[in-house]
């Protein structure tokens, strides 16, 4: 009798996982198109909704054969936040939601063109310096002439042709790899209480240096803020050494209150942070119409599709307001422990991970993924003040829904391996 192994039964949980994804999805979609259109008849067969639903069971059937050991969870969970957020969208504007369900054809293909070629993450670790040029090339490719788009005053996009795109995002995923693979390296010498002298902490003042550079030159403060505290993070966690965190911690306050004096945008925004009502009639307008979008939802909300949020930007940005609005308290706490599931399987695959490059590698992508969504979430319900960086999945863009695919695609792959080893070294089949 033939014994089944435990990746079969992964995939098995995961295909029943994406199925009810997928259910969750339809339902929301039939649900926000009678709110819309009441007495309207519903196309099951829409072609978009179709891509959103079925795309993602083909990149479960590329697990199937390339990555058969990874976690069941992680590409559930985020289907189901790509398909509510599509949803929202589509109530939205049904031009934005049908670039989004391209979009996601696009990003699960990436995922699966990555899946296939990262065959050992570890191989990550000897491109690192050609990934930290071509990294550092995408984060200021948006200053050179005639490609490079100023919108909103922050210096972000890449424009070729009709396609628009921002190359921070790619660039966070290139530079994490560097720094990951930089801090393994040095790891005896960053983790010494003493000893090492000034050379302990280059990396973090070159981290910091490089976030000035990019609050400076693009007006990026969240990127900005992104890399520098997931630095310190894996830092700490890759050194054990607490230090880091203090000299992490004054040189944030340092980066504070030198970019609040010197550059206008971060002042601006710490200013519409402490007093929006100040600014109520311009840069506090966004964050005003966001806690009226929470107080209409209430505890249930008032329906997908019945009242038709007017929050700015409310697609990308600001669409956990939307959320708030239309699903109410219990809505957005749902979204809320999707996403924690999420970080906590990324944490799960990182405890687990074969090799200390991988673990940590885990480790940095979870925590990008994880910092990203909190401080997004903190600045629309005015917790800190807005970063404007997108919603992992849910929110709308292009460009962060095809990187958040590649690091699933890396975190799926460092969980075969590791399940892989850990399932051999405990005896089991396959």
């Amino acid at each position: 009798m033939r014994i089944r192994t435990r990746g079969y039964e992964r995939r098995r949980r995961e295909l029943e996982l994406l199925i009810v994804a997928d259910i969750v999805t339809i339902f929301a979609w039939v649900l926000g198109f009678y709110g819309l259109h009441p007495n309207g008849h519903i196309d099951f067969l829409n072609p978009w909704l179709t891509i959103v639903v079925l795309v993602p069971l083909g990149a479960h059937v590329a697990n199937r054969h390339l990555a058969a050991d990874a976690d069941a969870i992680l590409l559930p969970l985020a289907t189901l936040l790509n398909g509510l957020g599509y949803v929202m969208i589509g109530v939205l504007d049904p031009t934005q939601a049908h670039l989004q369900a391209l979009w996601t054809l696009i990003s699960v293909f990436a995922y699966v063109v990555c899946i296939f070629f990262v065959r050992n993450p570890d191989s990550l670790d000897r491109y690192r310096y050609l990934l930290a040029i071509l990294g550092i090339g995408l984060l200021f490719s948006p200053m050179l002439p005639g490609i490079g788009e100023n919108i909103g005053g922050e210096r972000l996009w890449v424009h070729l042709g009709s396609l628009s795109f921002q190359p921070v995002e790619v660039s966070k995923l290139l530079l994490a790899i560097f720094l990951t693979s930089l801090l393994v390296e040095k790891r005896d010498l960053l983790a010494r209480l003493r000893g090492g002298g000034l050379r302990r902490f280059g990396p973090i003042a070159l981290t910091f240096g490089l976030a000035l550079a990019i609050m400076a030159v693009e007006k990026d403060v969240g990127f900005a803020l992104l890399i520098f505290v997931t630095f310190v993070l894996v830092m700490w966690i890759g050194t054990g050494n607490r230090i880091y965190l203090l000299f992490g911690a004054v040189t944030f306050v340092l980066g504070l209150v030198v970019g609040g004096a010197v550059l206008p945008q971060v002042h601006q925004r710490i200013s519409v942070w402490l007093d929006p009502w100040k600014h109520a009639a311009t840069t506090g307008y966004q964050l005003i119409q966001a806690q009226y979008a929470f107080g209409i939802g209430g505890l249930s909300g008032t329906g997908l599709g019945l009242s038709h949020p007017t929050v700015p930007v409310a697609t990308s940005d600001f669409i956990f307001a939307a959320f708030g609005q239309e699903l109410g308290l219990l809505g957005t706490s749902a979204i809320i422990i999707s996403f924690l599931l999420l970080i906590g399987a990324g944490l799960r695959v990182a405890l687990r991970a074969h090799g200390e490059f991988s673990s940590l590698l885990a480790m940095t992508m979870t925590i990008i993924l994880a910092l990203q969504t909190f401080f997004i979430l903190a600045g629309v319900i005015r917790v800190l003040p807005l970063t404007g960086m997108t919603l992992p999945f849910l929110a709308y863009g292009g460009s962060s829904l095809l990187t958040n695919y590649i690091l699933l695609a890396i975190l799926m792959r460092i969980s075969h391996r590791s399940n892989q080893f850990n399932d051999l070294r405990e005896g089991t089949t396959g």
